[in-house]
């Protein structure tokens, strides 16, 4: 059995078979939707037409987070200040 210093196994393969997307027809749609809806030819399926709001959805939640995490060390700096007070307190008598 030979000895191999060098060895480097090899990775592992899969069968990635990626979806067709058309942006320009994806577009295409979303306005002919767009103007049926102005125009007021399609009404009944107005209102059934969901539209996802990703980026908003984002946003909204960074901030919760953004505030969780300010939130977080404000609390965190209380506490210390507080164990800080009672330590000079404990220290001083």
């Amino acid at each position: 059995m030979p000895i191999r210093f060098f060895y480097l196994p090899k990775g592992r393969k899969y069968n990635y078979q990626p979806r067709y997307y058309d942006e320009r027809k994806e577009e295409l749609e979303r306005r002919k939707r767009r103007i049926d809806r102005e125009l007021g030819l399609d009404e009944e399926n107005s209102q059934d037409v969901y539209i996802p709001d990703i980026k908003g959805q984002m946003r909204k939640h960074l901030k919760t987070r953004k505030k969780a995490k300010k939130a977080s060390t404000t609390r965190m700096l209380i506490i210390l200040a507080v164990l800080l007070f009672v330590t000079y307190l404990l220290l001083r008598i």
